[in-house]
């Protein structure tokens, strides 16, 4: 088996505001599309043809992978479904083949496990983990004896695993046009969209007599729905990874000032330096031609990309990102993380994740911590979502601004090409293209020496 299908033509509306402008398969986590974690691990195991299926963005997804001979981008222009976006791909498969999706990051051992598990016995295949929180969040299924027993659509409290991707048989074209695009294995009184979801083809195939098989993932595995899904995989991400540092590399021009103090190895990039009075309190990976000077102090298991400045006695908490061509400086404190070309300045905090593009005023700040204790409440298409926790952050789209002092309460959401003016205290979330600001009323009275007894 060297073939693979990357389905990335979801449009993402539950992961507002980062899927407006990207394919959602391009939100980056730990400074790499999430897309891109697949097709890596895909290329290490040996997978010589990887189809992407892409949609609207698909020019997007064919720019990044431009230099990756064995990938090639599909579009599928009307996407109406995971099942008819696999079936693009058909006259590109000629053997049987991997399925995952897009958004979901998966660890090679386990993608390496599914597919020899699949060529044991040549039966269709699906890796699953065990859902750990609510069931009625996905389409899941039970297990027996090594096999799917039976799919169900956001069971209310049946399911006890969730699809993570899957090895199939080459025949599963010839079942899926006939995908009916209503996923009837509910439970009575739910409703459901009209999707061509792969996992109704493969429900249909296991009434029909083909059964699917079940290996259990090793490793935890994530699936980037909703914004605080980045901040999860970002924080596993990111320990994952500079964690892996067993010794200090540095390449050609990086250095490292002698008063600098580090309690951990660091990945500098070529001429990147730690300059005077930096303080790393555990491992680190830095892109090009960086500079991370002045005081800055910076946590654990913290990855940065190219040509970014960190100074001016600024800092960044544990397992944070920080972007390309970003300045954080002057006091300025993250915990979370931030994509390319963002700047933060002058006595600011910030907890959550920031687009790309975008501008704090000095003295922004975001709350992390609710007087009440409680855990925020999250809408998402007008729905109450159940968070891990990181959903108390605060979430700004691509290309927005922040006035000066601005405050951003827990979880409140910034959509795209947005500005929050200067002193708003911001306890909702605002659509994409608005500005909202504080409207002030000024009283005027007579003062002076008199008021003070002269």
């Amino acid at each position: 088996m060297k073939t693979a299908v990357i389905l990335c033509a979801g449009k993402g509306t539950k992961l507002w505001p980062y899927a407006q402008i990207r394919s959602k398969v391009m939100m980056p986590v730990s400074n790499r599309p999430i897309v891109s974690f697949a097709v890596d691990s895909l290329t290490q195991l040996g997978f010589d043809k990887i189809v992407l299926v892409a949609g609207p963005f698909a020019d997007e997804v064919r720019a990044f992978f431009r230099d990756c001979p064995q990938v090639r981008v599909l579009t599928d222009n009307a996407p109406k479904g995971a099942a008819y976006s696999l079936l693009c791909a058909k006259d590109e498969v000629d053997e049987d083949f991997l399925v995952l999706y897009g958004d979901t990051i998966i660890d090679t051992d386990d993608l390496r496990m599914l597919r020899d598990a699949f060529l044991l016995t040549r039966e269709n295949t699906a890796l699953v983990g065990e859902i750990a929180d609510r069931s009625s969040e996905h389409i899941g299924c039970t297990l027996e004896d090594g096999h799917v027993t039976e799919i169900l659509g956001h069971s209310r409290d049946e399911s006890t695993h969730q699809f993570a991707a899957f090895a199939l048989r080459r025949t599963i074209f010839d079942a899926l046009p006939f995908n009916g695009c209503r996923f009837s294995y509910t439970d009575v009184g739910m409703m459901t969209p009209v999707e061509g979801y792969l996992e109704l083809t493969l429900a249909d195939e296991m009434r029909r007599g083909t059964p699917l098989r079940a290996v259990l993932a090793a490793h935890a595995f994530f699936d980037i729905d909703r914004p605080w899904d980045i901040l999860y995989a970002n924080d596993r991400i990111n320990e994952k990874r500079c964690s892996a540092l067993t010794q200090n590399e540095l390449a050609e021009g990086a250095s490292i000032d002698p008063t600098a103090m580090l309690h951990g190895y660091v990945r500098l990039g070529k001429n990147t330096r730690i300059g005077h009075g930096v303080i790393v309190e555990g491992n680190l990976i830095a892109g090009d031609n960086c500079e991370i000077i002045n005081g800055a102090v910076i946590g654990g298991n913290v990855v940065i990309g190219d040509r970014t400045k960190l100074r001016n006695y600024c800092y960044i908490a544990p397992r944070s990102t920080v972007g390309s061509e970003c300045i954080v400086s002057h006091a300025a404190e993250l915990d979370g993380m931030i994509l390319n070309r963002v700047y933060l300045y002058h006595y600011m905090e910030w907890n959550g994740v920031i687009g790309e593009n975008t501008d704090l005023g000095a003295a922004t700040v975001c709350g992390s911590l609710r007087f009440d204790d409680s855990i925020t409440l999250q809408r998402v298409k007008g729905r109450r979502e159940f968070h891990n926790g990181f959903g108390d952050a605060v979430f700004l789209g691509d290309y927005c601004r922040t006035g000066v002092n601005a405050i951003l309460m827990p979880g409140v959401k910034v959509g795209v090409y947005s500005v929050v003016g200067a002193g708003v205290v911001l306890t909702r979330d605002v659509p994409d293209n608005t500005l909202i600001y504080a409207e002030q009323k000024l009283t005027e009275k007579p003062w002076g020496p008199e008021k003070y007894g002269w």
